[in-house]
């Protein structure tokens, strides 16, 4: 059966965990049961500021606010991928958690810092890909759209999605939308691409307008459904036909490993 996707589009408290995850969790309760999968934005449980008060609000996997989520997946049989600042050591890092139906978590480390991330985070150093309903499923975040060759990568692991959480500056959502577009189309797959909306404005730090604009891209580059600004949720079935016959059209080899 074709799988089900929300992409959440959400306003992220900065260092506030707790009401982040309360309006993690207040979505994922409004959300259809026919829902497989629910996509939040980059640093959805934790939000993000380029100086040490990201060491209080640092999230451990194994910790009291990642089990809410896992919890809610359990018990609701959607997966659910959710981005937040990790202590991991001593080292801090942009983390995607993807917390499959069963409480299972696998983390993706963000490999690409954008501006202050990388005065006070660590870069992940693996490509991750993870079996969900959508298939062979790679998780990217933000920035990392740019690098063509992690889409390759992607790519030579046979990947039938991508999920994309971010927190694209309004300024550059023209940029966002010709990337995500051009990810479904380099490697013939599905993306989901989830971003922040609303505005960071906390006290000494930059004042920041998040694009939002989340979408949903087919294999052949078409636009399946798109967002505003203002906070929403929208829902999806990714065709596996739609799959399939684009990329029996442009004869592309995917190794289905």
């Amino acid at each position: 059966m074709d799988p089900t996707v929300a992409a959440c589009q959400i306003e992220v408290t900065d260092l506030a965990p707790e009401t982040n995850a309360a309006t993690v969790i207040d979505r994922l309760a409004a959300l259809d049961d026919a829902v497989d999968i629910a996509v939040f934005p980059e640093y959805a449980l934790t939000g993000f500021v380029a100086d040490e008060r990201i060491e209080s609000v640092a999230l451990d996997l194994d910790g009291p606010v990642i089990d809410r989520v896992r919890a809610h997946a359990r018990d609701t049989d959607t997966a659910v991928v959710a981005g937040c600042v990790e202590q991991r050591g001593e080292r801090y890092h942009n983390t995607l958690a993807y917390v499959a139906s069963d409480g299972t978590v696998t983390p993706y480390r963000k490999r690409h810092l954008w501006g202050g991330e990388s005065e006070w985070l660590t870069p992940g150093d693996e490509r991750v890909v993870v079996e969900t309903a959508a298939g062979r499923t790679g998780l990217l975040t933000c920035y990392d759209l740019n690098f063509v060759h992690e889409s390759a990568a992607l790519l030579d692991a046979g990947v039938d999605a991508l999920f994309v959480p971010g927190a694209w500056p309004a300024t550059h959502a023209a940029n966002w939308r010709l990337l995500a577009r051009a990810r479904a189309l380099d490697g013939v797959r599905w993306v989901v691409a989830v971003g922040r909306t609303g505005r960071r404005n906390i006290d000494d730090a930059r004042v920041s307008e998040y694009a939002g604009r989340s979408l949903i891209v087919r294999p052949d580059g078409v636009v399946a459904g798109e967002l505003a600004h203002e906070p929403d949720t929208m829902v999806r079935t990714l065709d596996g036909d739609v799959l399939a016959s684009q990329r029996a059209l442009v004869d592309l080899p995917i190794d289905s490993q």
